[in-house]
């Protein structure tokens, strides 16, 4: 049975709160969201009908500032789902020491199976329903899986349409030439391999020498892949997608690949690789894991069979809490996904600031400061486990709560 990602969401934070002695009510308050909104969308299709989509907004706490994240279309997409997403973006954003709430959206569909227009369509009409929740100074989206800068195009531009005005912070995530941030596309990616750095620097990896499985080939995966040949010299020996996986000991080429998945829809059948069970991936021996997918591909039933040194969480909520237990148990050094994956939140906050002060900065100054604020990150989160003697996870989350409840006390909430 797959664990529902909210249930993982509330018993990762009450482990954390039980450290920290959190009084009852206020745990209470941070164990749920805020608010929550739900619409029924309707959308005229190319062929006339009408189609009912289901779409959600749910902000989880703005204690420490304007809720913030993403918008998904996915055709299993739940309201639990989205629960936890908000939940995970209140301690990403707290984790980062960004000014920040925690939010989610989503509509249940499948974005490939939608034209153009019926995807601006669906997409003009989610804002449509969610403008009297959404604000630069209330909650902002963002791209996230099934969604991409042209979506937060036509969505901004739909605010903007029923607000009478200009209003480039109401989205992140946007192209370039409507006010988005220089180096926001790799920005997941370049976040994590930031992380990675620090961590093989800490394990003493000599740089040049790992290999890297990757499952999930979106935005997020994709780049990983090239920068952690770029950057780390490392070799991508497997890949995997919705479709299937490849493997090829010897090491995949990021731009050939890209350009099969771009003829093909699939990294399925690259030439030269050997095809691989998606699941059987995961186990396979390298120096470091990506799960770049969705939640729960590591549960109790895989974990005790992964052989990676490091897992590299770029998907939200990958690793189930009793997975997590048997990963720390095999000695595997784990990077959690509030800080691994925080590189697109983090853009998307300099995205923030440069819409609202007109000064926009160049690519090489946007990763300067992303890595910066990554590596800060973690080796905070190395303090505080040492501190705690507890996991990178329960570490990361301890930093987290204690910034929000901060916020929360000083503001009188609790």
């Amino acid at each position: 049975m797959t664990a529902n990602p909210f249930s993982t969401a509330q018993k990762q934070f009450d482990e954390a709160a039980a450290i920290l002695g959190i009084d009852a009510s206020a745990a209470e308050m941070l164990r749920w969201p805020a608010g929550e909104l739900h619409m029924t969308i309707p959308v005229r299709m190319d062929d006339g009908s009408v189609r009912i989509f289901r779409g959600y907004r749910i902000r989880h706490n703005d204690a420490r500032g304007p809720g913030k994240g993403g918008i998904r279309f996915h055709p299993e997409e739940t309201i639990d789902t989205i629960r936890a997403l908000a939940t995970w973006m209140t301690w990403k954003t707290a984790l980062l020491d960004l000014p920040l709430g925690g939010a989610k959206g989503g509509v249940v569909c499948d974005p490939k199976k939608l034209s153009e227009g019926e995807l601006e369509r669906l997409s003009r009409g989610y804002m449509r329903h969610a403008f009297p929740v959404l604000g630069p100074k209330i909650d902002v989206p963002a791209p996230d899986v099934g969604t991409s800068p042209q979506v937060m195009a036509w969505m901004a531009d739909e605010y903007a349409s029923m607000l009478g005005q200009h209003a480039r912070g109401i989205i992140t995530g946007k192209p370039v030439a409507l006010g988005g941030s220089a180096g926001r596309i790799d920005a997941t990616a370049r976040g994590c391999i930031a992380c990675v750095s620090e961590a093989a620097r800490r394990l003493g990896i000599e740089p040049g020498t790992g290999t890297a499985v990757i499952q999930g080939y979106g935005n997020a995966g994709s780049h990983v892949h090239r920068l952690a040949a770029e950057q780390l010299g490392m070799r991508i020996i497997a890949v995997s997608d919705s479709k299937g996986g490849i493997f090829h000991p010897g090491g995949i080429d990021h731009a050939a690949l890209m350009l099969h998945k771009k003829k093909t829809g699939t990294v399925s059948g690259f030439p030269g690789a050997k095809a691989i069970d998606p699941d059987k991936l995961l186990a396979l021996e390298a120096t470091v894991l990506f799960p770049a997918a969705l939640e729960n591909a590591i549960t109790a039933s895989n974990a005790a069979a992964l052989k990676a040194r490091i897992v590299a969480e770029l998907a939200n909520g990958p690793t189930t809490p009793e997975a997590d237990r048997i990963l720390q148990e095999h000695g595997v050094h784990v990077i959690p996904d509030i800080v691994c994956n925080a590189g697109g939140v983090t853009v998307s906050y300099f995205e923030m600031v440069q819409n609202a002060t007109g000064n926009y900065w160049s690519e090489a100054e946007v990763h300067n400061r992303l890595e910066q604020k990554m590596r800060i990150a973690l080796l905070n989160i190395y303090a505080t486990a040492e501190k705690h003697a507890v996991g990178n996870r329960l570490a990361a989350y301890i930093i987290a709560i204690e910034r929000v409840l901060e916020a929360m006390r000083l503001r009188g909430w609790i």
